[in-house]
């Protein structure tokens, strides 16, 4: 497999799982709350801000999906190196609020990694040859 199609895959699967996150965050919160890590979660009406983390996630998924299936990789790395940020504040969050360190290492800490070496590889990719779209060598004229 190329460091390209792993980059790719990372990506998508990245995606799928922050995606799978936030729906499940929407549908079932107080159930995927206590995976998070953090020792007490909102309830009753607090349950909002559960469903404010799934949109989150699903809008962060959505950003990624939008990249890959525009081919804008440069782009794409970018974004995944500042999405690290999420899963690194949450890993924070969880040690300060007293959580488990298991789960913040091993969820959130290993979410950061696996997404900041996808925005590491895609980063590394050399650039295209192609043209940007609307440029006169795209659009068949030649250049001066």
């Amino acid at each position: 497999m190329t460091v390209k199609k792993l980059a790719t895959v990372l990506a998508g699967l990245g995606a799928a799982f922050i995606l799978y996150v936030g729906v499940s965050y929407l549908i079932a919160p107080q159930s995927m709350a206590s995976d998070f890590g953090a020792p007490t979660w909102p309830r009753h009406e607090g349950t909002a801000f559960l469903a404010a983390k799934g949109v989150r996630d699903i809008a962060t998924g959505l950003v990624i999906v939008a990249l890959l299936f525009t081919g804008q990789r440069r782009a794409l790395g970018w974004a995944m190196a500042a999405i690290a940020f999420v899963p690194l504040g949450d890993m924070t969050i969880v040690l300060g609020s007293g959580g488990p360190a298991s789960t913040a290492y091993g969820i959130h800490g290993a979410t950061a990694a696996a997404v900041a070496l996808t925005a590491a590889l895609l980063l590394r990719e050399p650039p295209t040859a192609e043209a940007p779209t609307g440029s006169r060598a795209s659009a068949g004229t030649p250049a001066p």
